[in-house]
């Protein structure tokens, strides 16, 4: 099979067709490891099988409890566009 990246916001990803992911029993939602293979030229994607499927609205208290315990925030430095007074 043969995609292309796609732009979707800030972020680019992959449309995986409905018969690959029936065949690894994924449907929307479900949550996956992603990482890179060891010799760096692959991308590998691992289903969680135990997450509960991600639907409907959130707390912020059980989005934050579910974020990597060396997760660090990156500060972007956006410029200014207009005659904004910070």
């Amino acid at each position: 099979m043969i995609t292309k990246l796609q732009s979707w916001g800030n972020s680019q990803g992959v449309r995986l067709p409905k018969s690959l992911l029936g065949r690894l029993q994924l449907e929307t939602g479900t949550s996956v490891e992603v990482e890179l293979s060891p010799k760096g030229d692959a991308i590998i994607l691992r289903p969680i099988r135990n997450a509960a499927p991600i639907r409907g609205r959130h707390r912020i208290e059980d989005l934050a409890a579910a974020m990597p315990a060396n997760y660090a925030t990156v500060e972007t430095p956006w410029g200014s566009e207009g005659g904004e007074v910070w």
